[in-house]
């Protein structure tokens, strides 16, 4: 049983009463100009009628889809969610055929050998150290009980009997707590446990030898249903195969003060204790979930989480954890490699929100925020290698360089890159002023390299300048409708100033900033929704804003000399930097930047970029994963970045998911359609995926659609599917886009520490026969070939293929082969 099912629950009067405090909170966003007078009324106006006109808000399908009741936006399947994107795309026809055909080639090369690996090491008669219990089935004497072994952390059990009790120095409890965790330690061959000052004795033996046995009972965790083994490389250089989610915040339960969000990515009581609601939530039976109901758009939810799942997650709840540890599990066993865990943090909402787990203000700072979710990255991950038998054993593997990440994904785990994403990096946010703008007295040039030698001691290699608000290093590109209103008094309050959003006609009619508008509700169009719930929820749709002219509208804040020192601070450490959210304006000075750098470290991690920058990005050498959302508006598009495609560079796509209260997720197509996904299927790399099981819950992509992280593999499926009904053949294709998306990432972070594209892609870097062979020697490290020649064009198994010329010659192709080791045996002409 849950722990929040236990013991007697008090209901509060009503969710008004938390609703009224809610609003209270918001309050704390209104010390604008416009606001003065707006106090005295504003708790008068939630009462239960607003649970009554949420629930007759209006909502009308698309013709042909599954009815649904959501809060999902519109723009989650829009070629930029940045901008409008009404007119035409800023490419020609010929340029996208030209694009579409290199692409077309470059699934025709051929393909790594993959091998497949265990999940986990094979599990001994007696365990071979203190970590292989992990949970395995035991007995610690000939004639003691059968126990099942559930790790908290690395070396530390649950002893789960039969019966479903724990062991623990007071007898047997039916609950897990403090004293019920035993830490294992070696003794000579033997094994002895502590709690507290307590040591485990069974039979009157203290130490012992455990032995494999049956007869327990598993401890409750959520299922994988997925069989085969993950797939892996040959060797630990060559290219790699995997999907890629360039944008999803797993460290979100510490967002906001760490109440607003329900459950964690992992607890080290397992699923009954991660998986569970918001107390809010519970105490009011599932009325007291303000910010849910408002994203979800319904009044009322189950509070129940594991094992029921009735209500959530789902695609629409934005505020109950998606990422759970095992769901991240499912989606690398369906064939991801690469996942960026983005920081983030948002001050003003976060001092707005009523509920703080501690002190209200000292935990809503940026910075000390995202230091919080580092150090979370690093106990999920020595929790995950708990669960897989030891230290590194574990598929969950934080990388700090594309070398590292090629080969954890070689040996069949998950590349975890940390990045940022937040309004106010570094506490570099500004003050507006009659003299102009100054920026924050810690802000400066030196103060920033600072923080960057900070942060990437953390291990962040992944960065945005801005979020929602202007800071000291770039104009943001703002939000629209209602929710436009409520984030634009928070960036007055934040920096004393509202948007300069000025009229402009771009060229392509397209790439411009959030146009604003006044809207009756809350705009169907925003994806961001938090700020736009408490304007809800304050009943702030009349605020009064700037007078803006007639859209469309650029903001005319653009990247400052701190934003451009903050960019030169990136390269120089060899980190990607992500333009998404910035101004139109600070994201064309900030390209203009890097094409003057000559660099590729860049990435539209989340379609938060106009469609003007894609192209740009392309010709760089950087890398785009699209907002993921539904799968048909990922299918369009993923044939628009088709036509983007740069022939000098290698092609993959990913996505960016956003999960865990920030995106909104792929919403089902129906269990009716012609074409639905049908379970079992066959995965990346050979694997059978079936429909998941979490508790009591069974997820099917086409009822569902993304109801958690671990239906990512099915999503890609269901792409497939898609794809393939609208042109034969293209399942195909648009699968071997996203399967080489792991390849395509890490060949851009590779150009990023200085490593040069490859030489038969671009002809130009080609050098003569005689030069690669002077330059290449016996005993060289496959990173110190290619500083010395390049990216090379294939890397099948253990040899790499570059291209020279000679005075007859324009192409050569030249192999260099090497040892298990990845030290150069050789270099010859390619037959």
């Amino acid at each position: 049983m849950s722990p929040r099912n236990r013991g007697p629950v008090v209901r509060l009067v009503g969710s008004a009463a938390l609703a009224a405090t809610l609003v209270v909170g918001a309050l704390a966003l209104a010390d604008g100009p416009s606001w003065g007078r707006r106090e005295g009324n504003l708790l008068k106006r939630y009462d239960a009628s607003q649970a009554a006109r949420l629930e007759a808000r209006p909502h009308v399908d698309p013709p042909g889809s599954a009815p649904h009741n959501h809060f999902d936006p519109a723009t989650k399947n829009a070629l930029s969610r940045s901008g409008d994107t009404r007119a035409a795309d800023p490419t020609t026809e010929a340029q996208k055929a030209a694009g579409a055909s290199y692409v077309a080639g470059e699934r025709t090369l051929p393909d790594p050998t993959l091998r497949t690996v265990r999940v986990m090491q094979p599990r001994r008669r007696h365990p071979q150290d203190r970590y292989a219990l992990a949970n395995g089935c035991y007995r610690l004497t000939r004639g003691g009980r059968p126990l099942f072994f559930k790790p908290t952390d690395l070396g530390q059990y649950l002893l789960y009997t039969a019966d479903r009790r724990f062991v623990s120095p007071r007898g047997l409890p039916d609950q897990p707590a403090d004293d019920t965790v035993w830490t294992a330690r070696r003794s000579g061959r033997r094994l002895t446990f502590r709690s507290g000052g307590s040591t485990l004795r069974d039979h009157g033996q203290t130490a012992f030898r455990p032995t494999r046995t049956h007869g327990c009972t598993a401890y409750p965790e959520a299922q994988i249903d997925v069989s085969g083994r993950p797939h892996a490389g040959t060797t630990a250089y060559q290219e790699v195969r995997g999907f890629v989610d360039a944008h999803t915040h797993g460290m979100a339960f510490e967002f906001l003060g760490g109440s607003a969000h329900c459950g964690r990515p992992w607890h080290r009581f397992g699923a009954p204790y991660a998986l569970v609601d918001c107390p809010d939530h519970t105490a009011t039976g599932g009325f007291g979930g303000v910010l849910e109901d408002f994203l979800s758009g319904s009044p009322h939810h189950d509070p129940v989480g594991w094992p029921t799942f009735k209500d959530w997650p789902a695609p629409e709840s934005l505020t109950h954890e998606g990422t759970y540890y095992r769901w991240l599990e499912r989606s690398w066993r369906g064939g991801q490699r690469i996942f960026v865990n983005l920081l983030v943090e948002n001050n003003q909402l976060c001092e707005a929100y009523p509920l703080h787990k501690n002190a209200k203000y000292a935990e809503c700072k940026d910075m000390p925020s995202l230091h919080r979710q580092a150090r979370d990255m690093y106990q999920m991950q020595d929790y995950i290698d708990a669960q897989f038998g030891g230290p590194g054993q574990g598929f969950y593997r934080i990388v700090k360089n594309p070398f590292q990440a090629r080969r954890v994904i070689n040996a069949g785990k998950m590349a975890v890159i940390m990045g940022i994403e937040t309004s106010v990096p570094f506490g570099c946010t500004f003050k507006a002023g009659p003299a102009g703008d100054r920026p924050a007295g810690v802000c400066t040039q030196r103060h920033i390299d600072r923080e960057l030698d900070r942060v990437h001691g953390w291990g962040v290699r992944q960065m945005e300048l801005v979020n929602k608000f202007d800071n000291a290093l770039a104009g943001v590109a703002g939000d629209n409708g209602e929710t436009g209103a409520i984030v634009n008094n928070a960036n007055f309050k934040e920096t004393g100033s509202y948007w300069d959003m000025r009229h402009c006609e771009p060229a392509d009619g397209q790439s411009h900033d959030k146009d604003q508008y006044a809207a009756p509700e809350i705009s169907p169009e925003q994806q961001d929704a938090l700020f736009g719930a408490i304007g809800e929820l304050t009943d702030l749709s009349h605020v009064a804003t700037p007078a803006y002219p007639p859209p469309d509208h650029c903001n005319a804040r653009g990247l400052t000399t701190l934003g451009q020192d903050t960019i030169t601070g990136l390269a120089k450490r060899h980190m990607i930097f992500d333009p998404d959210h910035m101004s139109v304006e600070a994201r064309n000075a900030s390209l203009d930047q890097l094409e003057a750098m000559h660099y590729s470290g860049v990435i539209s991690s989340h379609s938060w970029a106009t469609p003007d920058a894609y192209p740009r990005i392309y010709r760089l050498g950087g890398f785009i994963t699209p907002y993921a959302g539904d799968s048909t508006g990922f299918v369009d598009k993923w044939r628009a970045h088709l036509g983007w495609a740069d022939r000098r560079y290698y092609w993959g796509l990913g996505y960016g998911a956003d999960m865990n209260g920030l995106g909104a997720q792929g919403d089902p197509r129906g269990t009716d359609v012609p074409n639905p996904v049908t379970y079992p299927f066959t995965g990346l790399g050979g694997v059978t995926v079936h429909r998941q099981h979490a508790g009591r819950r069974v997820y099917d992509i086409n009822a569902d659609g993304v109801a958690q992280y671990g239906l990512y593999p099915d999503w890609i499926q269901d792409l497939r599917r898609v794809a393939d009904a609208q042109h034969p053949g293209d399942g195909d294709a648009i699968f071997d886009d996203m399967s080489r998306g792991a390849e395509a990432y890490l060949q851009m972070w590779e150009r990023a520490e200085g490593i040069a594209p490859d030489s038969c892609r671009n002809p130009e870097r080609r050098l003569p026969v005689a030069r690669v062979r002077d330059l290449l020697h016996p005993g060289m490290s496959t990173r110190a070939v290619m500083e010395a020649v390049g990216q090379p064009y294939e890397r099948l198994g253990d040899s790499y293929t570059f291209c020279a010329r000679t005075g007859t010659e324009p192409e050569v192709r030249m192999q260099v082969g090497f040892d298990r080791a990845g030290r150069v045996t050789g270099v010859r002409r390619a037959g």
